[in-house]
């Protein structure tokens, strides 16, 4: 067997030079295991139609240790399924330090540390710098999400709060696979400093936005120093079709009521925090979960039904990417009092067919449908339950909270090292 060994100048040089194809294959490896982890079924493919049983994944709760010396956190996450095993090591500097003078952390220690591979008899086959494979994976979960906006009227402008790694590759990916419909990209930091000029003159100068179709996309950078900063945050918010959260906040990184009140009620929005990682940390305003949680009696006898409609003027849905981690672990939930049946798993949505698609093929399908004998009213209330929710993750309130799985180090770790081998980088140690 082969260990390869890749550093993080390796992995960034393999990601950053991706065509829109081989990014839609990393978002297929990492769709196909996020469908298996939720739903215990595999993902039907080309070579193979049917959907069967998954083999089964293991993805134990990732366990911590905060360090004196250096006030920081490191993390432990590992997971197994059928492409092998996986053990990701993880350092991070830990805000929520920041009150106790004892455990302040002494330094700024941004995400580093490296994950681990094994074949599932246990041979070692990977050993990878975990920084911008971290940063890369997380992008890729949420970019499974806003891909299903609808492109024509909810995801011009995007919003996104945070100037690191993460911030990046959510802003990158992005644009790499939709960039011809995204015309503004608004950039909120605490200040304008040497990392906020580096993102920006990352994609003002990219030699690929012509090729990949935004070339008349437009930047902007906000920060608290601005004289109008609320009124213009405000702005930038009521505008926004997709927010995202990169940051290790602490506490709400807006007003809840700028999107809960009638204005910022009349479109629908996806968010995605990424940042908090722990019970005490917190990007999203509380209001705004719990608006996007409310229920509301329509129908015969009351039943409860989600409340939807063009304006999207109630609710929502709250996805995330593990209900058990997300409900230990993500701040904004806890406070807001979620509980398992109010959330869903991202693996449970990604196979569903975009609404457009639905929109495009439905004329087709119905053709098809004529020729043949009805079909039951199970499959049919199902097809339109599909629909709904397609509609929905389209042009609807959706939050999707992460935070992490060892399982999407694990299946894009994979596929790394796979392509690395394709386009021939990264160290190979024979017989290892």
């Amino acid at each position: 067997m082969t260990l390869t060994v890749l550093t993080d100048d390796q992995i960034s040089g393999l990601v950053s030079n991706l065509t829109k194809e081989e990014l839609q294959r990393f978002m297929g490896v990492l769709r196909g295991a996020l469908h298996e982890y939720s739903t215990a079924t595999t993902v039907p493919s080309k070579e193979n139609a049917a959907v069967t049983a998954a083999p089964e994944i293991h993805q134990p709760e990732r366990t911590s240790i905060n360090s004196k010396a250096t006030g920081a956190t490191t993390l432990f996450m590992p997971s197994s399924s059928s492409v092998g095993t996986g053990m990701k090591v993880v350092t991070l500097t830990s805000p929520s330090a920041e009150g106790d003078e004892d455990a302040r952390p002494k330094e700024n220690i941004k995400p580093t540390g490296a994950i681990t591979l094994f074949s599932p008899h246990g041979t070692p086959l990977g050993f990878l710098h975990a920084s911008t494979l971290t940063a890369f994976r997380t992008a890729l979960a949420s970019l499974l999400l806003i891909s299903k906006r609808d492109p024509s009227s909810h995801l011009k402008t995007i919003t996104v709060f945070g100037t690191g790694a993460q911030a990046y590759w959510h802003i990158r990916l992005s644009l790499l696979l939709l960039g011809q419909h995204i015309h503004q990209v608004n950039i909120l930091s605490r200040s304008f400093s040497p990392p906020v000029s580096s993102l920006l003159k990352s994609f003002v100068t990219c030699p690929n936005r012509e090729k990949e179709g935004w070339e008349n996309t437009q930047f902007s950078v906000l920060t608290p120093a601005h004289n109008e900063y609320e009124r213009l945050l405000k702005e930038q918010l009521l505008e926004s079709d997709v927010i995202i959260c990169c940051t290790p906040s602490t506490k709400p990184l807006w007003d809840g009521g700028i999107l809960t009140s009638h204005e910022g009620r009349q479109k629908g929005r996806l968010i995605v925090a990424i940042g908090s990682y722990k019970p005490d940390m917190q990007e999203i305003p509380q209001e705004v979960i719990q608006q996007a949680l409310k229920r509301h009696h329509h129908g015969v006898g009351g039943k409860h039904h989600w409340h939807w409609h063009k304006h999207a003027e109630e609710g929502g849905v709250v996805v995330v990417d593990t209900l058990d981690g997300a409900l230990k672990e993500a701040g904004e939930l806890i406070r807001a009092g979620c509980r398992p049946e109010m959330l869903v798993e991202l693996g449970e949505l990604v196979i569903l067919n975009d609404y457009h698609e639905h929109r495009h093929h439905r004329h087709h399908r119905d053709e098809k449908e004529n020729n043949k004998q009805e079909v039951g009213e199970k499959g049919e209330e199902q097809d339109k339950d599909h629909r709904k929710l397609a509609k929905w993750l389209a042009e609807g309130n959706v939050i999707y909270k992460s935070v992490g799985l060892g399982l999407m180090d694990l299946s894009v770790g994979m596929e790394i090292v796979r392509f690395a081998g394709e386009k021939g980088v990264g160290s190979r140690i024979e017989g290892f």
